[in-house]
């Protein structure tokens, strides 16, 4: 039996609708961490949903570190303009320009990285394999995984989050979507640090 205690706590460290955390709750028969993996493979399939969707609002927030030596600007974009200005949203942007200030983003998401960049990483990785004698067999599998960690480690929503190390920013992103109902997106972000 699901309790009403359990239902509560799930909504509070999600923010999903009782009804939602109720039914993923029992979906996971009372399991507390595979109901929140019900609830982001949710948002994930209700993003794709979302796609056709225009996003035509949004908010620009900023981020400066206390040291006020690094600052950024963050753009998402959103369905309505209610979204854009809602609590889980402006949270949502505070957290990752502190990510963004920590961690360094080249870029978004994959799809922005130019193939420029990523011809790059493969020639080096192939270069790097070939020095250390490995079989041809295994170098394109060794290409491949340094591309994935380039990946990983230059695109924001690829990023493992500063503040909680089992989401990426993808993630969190994806959770906000579930949370709003809304199709938003991280659009672009700069960063500043004084010497750079």
């Amino acid at each position: 039996m699901i309790t009403s205690e359990a239902v509560k706590r799930l909504r509070d460290d999600t923010g999903v609708g009782m009804m939602d955390c109720k039914r993923a709750l029992t979906k996971a028969e009372g399991d507390f961490e595979r109901a929140k993996e019900i609830l982001r493979e949710e948002g994930q399939l209700l993003l794709a949903q979302q796609e056709g969707r225009e996003a035509n609002e949004g908010r620009v927030e900023a981020y400066v570190h206390h040291s006020g030596k690094v600052g950024v600007l963050i753009e998402v974009a959103t369905n309505t303009d209610f979204a854009a200005n809602s609590e889980e949203v402006r949270a949502f942007l505070r957290d990752v320009g502190m990510h963004i200030a920590a961690s360094a983003p080249r870029f978004v998401g994959p799809e922005d990285v130019p193939e420029e960049a990523l011809e790059e990483q493969r020639r080096a990785a192939r270069e790097e394999a070939a020095e250390q004698g490995k079989p041809a067999g295994i170098v394109e599998k060794i290409v491949e995984g340094k591309v994935k960690k380039f990946l990983d480690e230059a695109c924001l929503l690829n990023q493992v989050f500063v503040k909680d190390d089992t989401h990426t920013v993808g993630d969190l992103l994806a959770e906000l979507r579930a949370k709003t109902g809304e199709n938003i997106a991280v659009r672009q972000f700069a960063r500043f640090e004084v010497g750079e």
